[in-house]
């Protein structure tokens, strides 16, 4: 095991709590386990049970002490083709090299379309309400309104409704009368029709005014019903009352009444009536309500249908119903509640890029949703959901693309999008997206530099993997990049070791922001809290939680579980993910070191019946990046609880009902079961070493057990071809990301002489399944970020840089 120590914070050395705050019952439990919370707590960078995997550590901590995670630390160090000559190249050079698209559920590919300002929300139809996690059949429905006013009895329909002259914007389409002709007989669609060209303002009648005045007799009973004559606060000294004029507070001052109904034959069947609501709704996109109409509701033959203008003369939820200045405008409260549209992100995590959204659009990032988070260095697109309120498609597209004061949102066209991020596409969604609802990810991704013995090797590396597959490791994304691993974290919260795991969490990581690296040394050195947390960003989830919960003790330390509690759950469940992922990659590493990734063998794991979904799929997405990409807790709750699926330990007679790509191997947790014979034993040793019980995995403390899951050893790409490429400049692009294309910026420089070859690949993997392990299969080298870059720097393409092309593909966030 390896000697290399991060030395923890401490807690305050005043262990007196403030004194009209006693020490609680769990402030003195944590008080206990941390012995002496005074001491200097030195903890090894990696969980005990590492050394049990026999390799040997490359890396050596640099001088300030800190140590890069590398491969082997998270147990990965097994390949499929082993004996394949690499093919060796720089991964990830430019942010353009890797591109990945997201796999909708209905196997679309999804692509930025168009820049354009989205249509007029009046031109919605149904079609465009339809989740596409939804049933084809299923139809939109507006949402609800208070019921309409009943209209007045003494009133004659049909003489108040004769036009005078027909309001623009209205006429009748004869796609009305085809859809309306099953429900409608020919009498009452001609009263429909004849309500409808008349527009949403009721036609003016004249009474020579009488029609205005009242008896005594008629004042005495008047009711409140608002739309149908004066309120009783209206009359006498109140606002608007004086002297009977403006009394009527039912109706707005120069607006006539409408009391314009047409009332359906009666209608037996329900469904029946239920689909003509939403004939009515979706033909005249809201402008026209229907209901039943009480007054024939005990009708032996059905329910009758009134059918009427919403009112206001426009659609539900308007604040500014009658004006004429909004003519046909449509409201913001009648579409379906959901904005879909489509993220394309340029070195941006998921949750950055979400939390940057949510501040233009001054929402809350609970209200955004994705099928997945994608990887951070790279250009990803995928779909995005937003509980819009009473946004629209046109709100949302112009607040994106107005956020520098200097461009108008036509500039969007010419311009990339700011920081990184570009939102386009929209439509309205009935639902929001969930983790989870993605078929996986397309990716094109371009190796640089590349450095193989022959052509024929690369073509048998490359074929190696299109039919045997590659390892299905968790990659590095998962544990973070930083050199305190996520993983390790999760260990001490599956120990109860609160204050080791605050200590990690608190820990200056290496290439850290200035900014963070003073804030976390304010606390660490000083103890000042309001300085750590002026200068601590709001991205750092996981830090202010625990800062800020100490500031609200007062400086106390010792409570450690409560401000770990803090933390939102989805990112402290990441943490134990971490550990969960470290724990799969090193026991499927023993097993291939034991048995191959040729076949499967007596005592392997198989699922007994296919699964519907596992867990895998619908919590661990293709590239997650660690713990600070986490969606905020507060998204829809699952619909139905997981049950673990049934699987069986396969015997002699099993073998030949299976390949190596049906075996699975569990995620400790406590509702799995472990492989037969060696490997079992040594996945229960790897447990016990870690100071956890294999047969109870954390039972006891409910926010941090987990029920495990199941994931396939081995994945093989769903598509796969490759391409070579020559090129010399280093900085030129060999890939177009969707948002240049459509602002139509010269597309990727080719030469067939140039001096450097380029490996392009596309391929698409399903859920939770990781590119850049798939490119380690590849070229049989560390695929850490650091490990990366030092290639990069290295790399001999390097000195043919052009100053020209130094800001093709620089950080969004330095622009």
């Amino acid at each position: 095991m390896t000697d290399d120590t991060a030395v923890l914070h401490r807690p305050r050395d005043d262990d007196t709590p403030a004194a009209d705050q006693p020490p609680t019952k769990r402030q003195k439990v944590d008080e206990t386990q941390a012995k002496n919370p005074a001491e200097v707590v030195k903890a090894p960078l990696l969980p005990p049970s590492h050394s049990l995997l026999e390799v040997t550590r490359r890396g050596e901590p640099d001088e300030d002490g800190f140590t890069q995670m590398l491969e082997t630390d998270v147990g990965i160090s097994e390949y499929v083709g082993r004996d394949i000559p690499p093919v060796q190249g720089v991964i990830k050079q430019r942010f353009t090299d890797f591109l990945v698209f997201e796999i909708d559920q209905n196997d679309r590919v999804i692509h930025l379309k168009s820049l354009e300002s989205p249509e007029p929300s009046t031109d919605f139809d149904a079609s465009n309400g339809v989740s596409p996690q939804e049933s084809t059949s299923s139809t939109v429905q507006p949402q609800s309104a208070p019921p309409p006013d009943p209209a007045p009895a003494s009133v004659d329909t049909e003489k108040a409704s004769t036009p005078i002259e027909a309001q623009e914007g209205y006429s009748w389409s004869e796609d009305y009368t085809v859809v309306l002709e099953k429900f409608l007989s020919p009498p009452v669609m001609d009263k429909l029709k004849q309500m409808y060209e008349e527009g949403p303002e009721p036609p003016y009648v004249s009474d020579s005014g009488w029609g205005g005045r009242q008896s005594k007799n008629e004042e005495a009973e008047v009711t409140e019903t608002p739309a149908e004559t004066t309120s009783k606060r209206g009359r006498g000294r109140g606002r608007g009352g004086r002297g009977g004029r403006g009394g009527n507070r039912g109706v707005r001052a120069g607006k006539r009444e409408d009391s314009r109904r047409v009332v359906t034959e009666p209608i037996a069947d329900k469904a029946v009536r239920t689909e003509l609501h939403r004939a009515i709704r979706q033909l005249f996109k809201g402008n026209l309500d229907s209901e039943t109409d009480t007054t024939s509701a005990n009708e032996a033959d059905g329910s009758r249908i009134s059918i009427k203008w919403v009112s206001g003369g426009s659609r539900r939820g308007s604040n500014h119903a009658g004006k004429g200045s909004r003519g046909n405008r449509p409201s913001r409260g009648n579409f379906p509640p959901y904005i879909h549209f489509t993220l394309q992100k340029t070195n941006r995590d998921t949750h950055d890029a979400l939390s940057y959204i949510a501040r233009f659009l001054r929402a809350n990032v609970k209200d955004l949703g994705v099928a997945g988070t994608k990887d951070k260095r790279g250009v990803t697109v995928q779909r995005v959901s937003l509980k819009r309120g009473s946004r629209t498609v046109e709100d949302v597209w112009r607040f994106a693309n107005s956020q520098n004061s200097r461009n108008l949102p036509d500039d969007s066209t010419k311009r990339r999008g700011d920081h990184g991020v570009r939102i386009a596409d929209f439509n309205y969604r009935k639902v929001p997206l969930e983790l989870g609802m993605l078929k996986g990810n397309q990716f094109v991704i371009t190796l640089r530099n590349v450095q193989v013995e022959s052509m024929e090797a690369l073509e048998k590396a490359m074929n190696t993997m299109k039919c045997g597959g590659f390892i299905n490791y968790y990659g590095m994304q998962r544990f973070g990049t930083a050199s305190i691993p996520t993983h390790l974290i999760g260990l001490a919260l599956l120990q109860s070791d609160w204050h080791k795991a605050i200590a990690l969490i608190l820990q200056p990581r290496h290439g850290e922001h200035p900014e963070v690296f003073a804030a976390r040394r304010a606390w660490l050195d000083e103890q000042d809290l309001d300085k750590a947390l002026q200068l601590m960003p709001r991205r750092l989830v996981a830090e202010r939680a625990i800062l800020e919960s100490y500031q609200k003790q007062k400086g106390d330390t010792r409570n450690a579980m409560g401000a770990l509690s803090t933390i939102p759950r989805n990112l402290r469940l990441m943490y134990i993910h971490a550990y969960q992922s470290y724990v799969w990659n090193a026991i499927v590493s023993e097993r291939i070191k034991m048995y191959g990734a040729g076949k499967p063998v007596i005592g392997d794991l198989v699922y007994d019946e296919p699964p519907k979904k596992t867990r895998e799929e619908a919590v661990d997405q293709e590239e997650v990046e660690g713990a600070d990409d986490l969606d905020e807790p507060g998204g829809p709750p699952a619909k139905k609880p997981w049950v673990a699926p049934k699987v069986k330990i396969l015997t002699e007679e099993d073998l030949d009902k299976h390949t190596i790509f049906d075996v699975i191997m569990p995620l400790p947790g406590i509702d799995v079961a472990f492989p037969g014979g060696a490997l079992g034993d040594r996945y229960r040793e790897f447990l016990i070493a870690d100071g956890l019980d294999p047969n109870d995995f954390n039972r006891k403390q409910r926010d941090y057990c987990l029920g495990g899951s199941y994931r396939h050893i081995l994945h093989l790409p769903k598509e796969l071809s490759w391409s070579v490429l020559r090129y010399t400049d280093p900085d030129v692009p060999l890939a177009q990301a969707d948002e240049d294309k459509l602002l139509g910026f010269d597309p990727p420089a080719v030469v067939e002489d140039g001096m450097f070859m380029a490996l392009q690949i596309s391929l698409s993997l399903g859920t939770a399944a990781y590119a850049t392990m798939a490119l380690r299969e590849v070229t049989k080298t560390e695929t850490s970020s650091h490990f990366q870059s030092a290639l990069t720097r290295a790399s001999e393409d390097q000195k043919f840089k052009k100053p020209e092309n130094s800001l093709m593909d620089v950080d969004p966030s330095e622009s």
